[in-house]
């Protein structure tokens, strides 16, 4: 029987990898988490959180859950263990990672990214522990990097308009974005807007879930965004629907930007893109007339060679037209940037424990080539361990094949530390077994809101689950490591995470969450640049222009002959990346891996819904059922991910047939630059 002292409500932040970074109650009855939900105050999340997040509880409580540490008996990648003490794993491990240290420090190598976007569990005790270590750096590109650094190349920032305005737009350009799966916040402030009078338009391949609840939808070619960016150009030039005082004042290098634009017109770019001249004078009419107008651009359009590019481009937009003077004009990607000097990342982190070291980088986007490298001069010790947390590299990384060859080194040390036994656990020599956000401390920023949030423990950890925090000080007192900066506790970590002059400690503590201070028109006069100004020919890069997919008839006309599909691979609604993939019943909604193929493109191939398919190209080949669908525009299909490779139907997923080539800014994955052919099995 409950009573009023064995129930207790307790602030908490979703940690997972998503702009909304919802501010959570999770109600403990005698000490068992039994409700997660949004909470009400918080304005953003407004009491309302996604499917995924909602069962929170399923996943801390799963069956499958890794509650012990387990050390491999078996084949690496066979997934077969048995567990062991805390002070037998912990002991090896450091026996291991001592002996390789002595020799080379080099040879070893963090994995890991948005598992948890907390700066607890993610990079401050981790990052202590290889700083202080030697180990190899690890460039953190898989999803973000390319659109990142081309904000900071444009705006001298990673930021934009505050997500709560955008319900004040007239016009709103989702582009890249699905947001009714991935950004589900905004949707209700985009549907607030579209109440209120605001034309909603879609920008997509594929004919999404959001695209079908706006007014229009323009379904691109992957990768073909910046050619529709530099017609709008055109249009708004050749109309003068342009605000030459704000490109005065505020745009630096903007004759050189006419003149590039000035080189696409609408019909140049239909070719490129896939779209009709109307379509595309269309999209520019609006533009260039409605104020304010705003964009909601997102991650998904950067994922191929031009990402970069296009990304500069779209951000030139707002500018052209002025809609930056507007606090509900604008542009959206990320808003981390403002959080940039409110964390004290320098605390968190120590860099200066790496004590005058400058170890190499290696990019965790081509981890499929580097762990199959040799020792040599240009890329310096061959990889001898890895330590992977908030990361399944196997399922996620591009082009699997090898990513799993590599893990499968019997020569190679890996320590994963995991909630489940993931395709990358089943390769590990020791999996250690991690808490989830309900049982540990943390503190978070967002991407795509300006709020800062402190996680507080809810339940004690499982069975003998730690923080990630706590594994990485355990591990360094077993090296040795006494730095008085390795017995910092998890609680002291996330009070200190951010800077008290710059962040409210008391909302935090009492609400969970803080508003930052934070300009209502962040750019209305001008850009946190040298000049104030945002930038069109920056440094090393240039004037942007429209870049070509490394893999389409454009460029690659012979293997684009072969392979006439491009493809791209977007997460499945209920899942997120590689996360959630094992609850049972969020699988159960999404059924089985798929493909969806337009109807045209089924009819040519003899392929009929719901048939097994062959979808192949040089690096590989994935097994999957058909969806034949006009989500799927013609020329395109769309692999749902991030599927666990061992719960695929021959134990791919659809990484099998990306490639690891990078992005032209950021050193990004180029996962949506793709093509295919597809079969009946």
């Amino acid at each position: 029987m409950n009573t009023a002292a064995s129930t207790r409500v307790v602030h908490a932040v979703c940690p997972h990898d998503c702009p909304d970074t919802c501010a959570m109650l999770v109600t403990v009855e005698n000490g068992r988490a039994v409700r997660v939900q949004g909470d009400p105050e918080h304005p953003t999340t407004n009491g309302a959180l996604c499917t995924k997040v909602s069962r929170y509880p399923e996943r801390s409580y799963h069956a499958e859950r890794v509650l012990t540490p387990l050390k491999r008996i078996g084949a690496k990648g066979r997934g077969e263990f048995v567990p062991v003490s805390w002070d037998e794993a912990l002991e090896d491990i450091a026996t291991r990672l001592k002996t390789i240290a002595a020799r080379e420090p080099e040879a070893i190598l963090p994995y890991s990214y948005a598992g948890t976007m907390g700066l607890v569990q993610g990079e401050s005790m981790a990052a202590r522990f290889f700083n202080r270590l030697g180990a190899s750096r690890l460039d953190r590109t898989i999803c973000a990097s390319a659109g990142s650094e081309a904000l900071l190349a444009t705006y001298g920032i990673k930021a934009g308009m505050h997500v709560e305005h955008f319900a004040e737009s007239r016009l709103i350009l989702i582009w890249g974005s699905n947001s009714i799966t991935s950004n589900l916040h905004f949707w209700t402030i985009a549907q607030a807007a579209k109440r209120q009078g605001a034309k909603l338009i879609c920008i997509d391949p594929r004919r999404t879930e959001t695209a079908e609840k706006c007014h229009e939808h323009l379904a691109l070619r992957p990768g073909s965004d910046g050619a529709l960016a530099l017609a709008l150009m055109h249009e708004l030039i050749a109309h003068d629907w342009l605000d030459p005082d704000y490109l005065e004042r505020y745009v630096d290098g903007w004759p050189a930007l006419r003149d590039r634009a000035l080189q696409w017109p609408p019909e140049r770019a239909a070719a490129v893109c896939g779209l009709t001249v109307e379509q595309i004078r269309s999209l520019a009419r609006d533009y260039g007339t409605t104020k304010p107008a705003a964009i909601r651009l997102n991650y998904g359009m950067q994922r191929v060679r031009g990402g970069g590019n296009a990304v500069r481009l779209i951000a030139l937009l707002p500018c052209l037209t002025g809609a930056w003077r507007h606090r509900s004009g604008g542009l959206l990607l990320s808003a981390s940037g403002w959080f940039a000097g409110r964390r004290d990342d320098a605390w968190l982190q120590r860099p200066d424990l790496l004590a005058g070291r400058q170890p190499r980088t290696i990019n965790m986007s081509t981890i499929g080539d580097d762990l199959l490298r040799e020792a040599s001069p240009a890329f310096g010790p061959r990889i001898e361990a890895v330590v992977v947390y908030n990361s399944n590299p196997v399922a996620v990384a591009p082009e699997s094949r090898k990513v799993a060859a590599g893990f499968a080194r019997e020569d190679l040390f890996t320590v994963v530390l995991e909630h489940f036994l993931t395709d990358t656990a089943d390769h590990a020599d020791y999996v250690l077994p991690a808490t989830t956000q309900l049982e540990h401390w943390d503190a978070h920023t967002a991407y795509g809101h300006t709020y800062a949030l402190l996680n507080k423990p809810a339940i004690e950890p499982l069975g003998q689950a730690r923080s990630n925090a706590a594994i990485f000080r355990a591990l360094a007192a077993r090296m040795g490591f006494d730095d008085p900066c390795f017995a910092d506790d998890d609680e002291t970590l996330a009070r200190r995470a951010f800077r008290a002059d710059r962040v409210d400690l008391d909302s935090l503590e009492r609400r969970g969450w803080a508003k930052l201070d934070v300009a209502e028109a962040p750019f209305a006069h001008g850009f946190p640049t040298p000049s104030g100004k945002a930038i069109v020919d920056a440094p090393g890069l240039g004037v942007p222009d429209h870049v070509p997919n490394y893999e389409c008839a454009e460029a690659t006309p012979e293997l684009a002959g072969r392979y006439p599909l491009a493809m791209i691979s977007p997460p499945a609604r209920h899942f997120l990346n590689s996360t959630f993939v094992n609850v049972k019943s969020l699988r159960a909604v999404e059924g089985e891996p798929l493909l969806e193929i337009h109807p045209e493109d089924a009819a040519a191939r003899g392929i009929t819904d719901g048939a097994e398919l062959r979808v192949f190209n040089d690096r590989g080949e994935y097994r999957c059922a058909a969806a034949v669908s006009t989500r799927a525009r013609p020329g395109v299909v769309v692999g749902l991910g991030v599927w666990w490779r061992k719960l695929g139907r021959d134990g791919t997923n659809v990484n099998e047939l990306t490639h690891q080539r990078l992005t032209d800014i950021g050193r990004a994955p180029s996962f949506y630059d793709c093509l295919v052919e597809v079969a009946a099995a």
